[in-house]
């Protein structure tokens, strides 16, 4: 089979992390097929693990990389519908690369690829993934792969969510009070796991579904949970149900968002304090990775517990590294991605979940106040502002603050700048022209304070769009 590629197409859905664009103009079966085959050569793979979430797109696509696998020589497990962490675990399971076709918690008209090799570890454009984009370029048809892998590999399927299940419930198991649980699916793949772990619980939860219908057109809203706006239905019915939490996935179910029992969402940097300070009594004085837009009170009580927190970059690719070098047992983001040592450092929104709920069953407390000892900081969620300069604007920010009486600066990603009441992260969008603000300080007119004087510097004589997501 021929296929014909565009190059300046091919180039634009090779993002920093997985390969993603609309279908079909941008991505479709020729691509898929064209990466199946470069991702062999490039990681010298000889079997190749595969999962699609429910996209209508996605089955096709995933069957064009194994065809494009194959050809190249390797033998392909296909999982079938999977979300993201299910297949994270295929290849730890089995040990193989793998390649999950999800456009995570984008809109119904994209698709795209998250790659990996054996064991989890992530495929980005420094590990990999700008030779798999170079080659798809420059062989498309793969004409030119070697006589070596001549031979085509064998396409076999193989079912791993029972597996997927037990594993997550070995590293969190729920004991304790019976716990009422709304779980919002977005008509994403957590509604394909949820009921296979959640049956594991048998009466120890009660499960009340939402949204489980997989979809891929997303007819109740977008399974986007870091937007206030999709978790408006869960946060009413967890107050109607009178229910002990509620948890929202995107669509791939790597990330988790949690609601409290009076309806409120809970901040993600709360949850991984809880989840950190859950992994070090198990193992003390381990390591503990937390990015940047975290808030501080997460280094704090890591320090408290008696770990040692380490401050990374936003993006799974840094965490991993980073908690490979360090061996960290567990990793958060304040974008609802949880990493933990166990699941071969890569990130379950389902295993987090788990976490939450053996943490609030072992006591007689609601979510609130199992929380409140974690939330010492008031944040603002992220504020996106475009920018027509954000060199510009952030070098006159940190001009504005530098030198100043108890402030520190530091560049790691974008701009962090520090004080014993208060910080702020500016740091610009690596597709897009715009810089997103955190900030947060000690209280709430501290950190509304220091939001809106910052925002003013980012926002001055521009007219552009904005944005607020938590």
């Amino acid at each position: 089979m021929v296929d014909t590629l565009d190059p300046a197409n091919v180039r634009s859905v090779f993002k920093a992390y997985d390969v993603r664009g609309l279908v079909p103009d941008q991505v479709d079966e020729a691509l898929a097929r064209a990466t199946g085959r470069a991702f062999v050569r490039v990681v010298g793979a000889r079997t190749v693990v595969v999962g699609h979430d429910m996209r209508p797109s996605s089955p096709g696509m995933a069957g064009a990389f194994a065809e494009g696998a194959s050809a190249a020589g390797a033998d392909v497990v296909m999982i079938g519908l999977a979300s993201t962490d299910q297949l994270y675990f295929a290849s730890g399971h089995l040990g193989h690369p793998g390649a999950m076709f999800t456009a995570s918690h984008n809109p119904a008209q994209y698709n795209g690829i998250k790659l990996c090799r054996s064991l989890a570890q992530p495929v980005g454009l420094e590990t990999g993934l700008a030779e798999i984009r170079d080659l798809v370029l420059s062989d498309p048809a793969g004409s030119g792969r070697p006589s070596a892998t001549a031979a085509v590999g064998d396409i076999s399927e193989h079912d791993v969510l029972e597996a997927y299940a037990a594993h997550l419930l070995a590293l969190a198991p729920v004991s304790g009070r019976r716990l009422k649980v709304v779980v919002d699916a977005g008509n994403g793949m957590a509604g394909h796991t949820a009921p296979a772990v959640f049956a594991r619980l048998g009466d120890a939860v009660e499960l009340v579904p939402m949204y489980f219908e997989l979809d891929g057109a997303f007819p109740n809203h977008e399974a986007n949970p870091i937007d206030p706006a999709n978790l408006v239905d869960l946060e009413r019915r967890v107050r109607a149900e009178h229910a002990d939490l509620g948890l929202a996935f995107d669509g791939d179910a790597d990330r988790c968002f949690v609601v409290d029992e009076r309806g409120r969402a809970v901040s993600p940097s709360s949850l991984t304090a809880l989840i950190a300070a859950r992994e070090l009594a198990k193992e003390p004085g381990a390591t503990v990775i937390h990015n940047l837009i975290t808030s501080r009170a997460v280094p704090e009580i890591v320090r408290e517990l008696g770990g040692t927190p380490v401050r990374t970059r936003v993006g799974h690719s840094f965490i991993k590294a980073t908690m490979a070098e360090t061996g960290a047992i567990f990793g958060g983001e304040h974008s609802g991605h949880f990493y933990f040592r166990d699941f071969w450092r890569a990130d379950s929104g389902m295993l987090a979940a788990l976490h939450t709920m053996a943490a609030l069953a072992g006591t007689d407390r609601p979510l609130s106040e199992l929380l409140a000892v974690y939330e010492r900081y008031v944040v603002s969620g992220e504020l996106n502002s475009e920018v027509a300069d954000p060199a510009a604007v952030l070098a006159a920010i940190e001009a504005a603050y530098a030198g100043s009486d108890g402030v520190s600066v530091d560049h790691l990603d974008g701009l962090t700048v520090s004080h014993a009441d208060w910080s702020f992260n500016v740091r610009p969008s690596n597709t897009e022209p715009l810089l997103r603000l955190n900030a947060e300080g000690r209280d709430d007119a501290t950190m509304a304070e220091v939001r809106d004087r910052v925002l003013g510097q980012i926002r001055a004589d521009r007219p552009g769009t904005e944005e607020e997501t938590r």
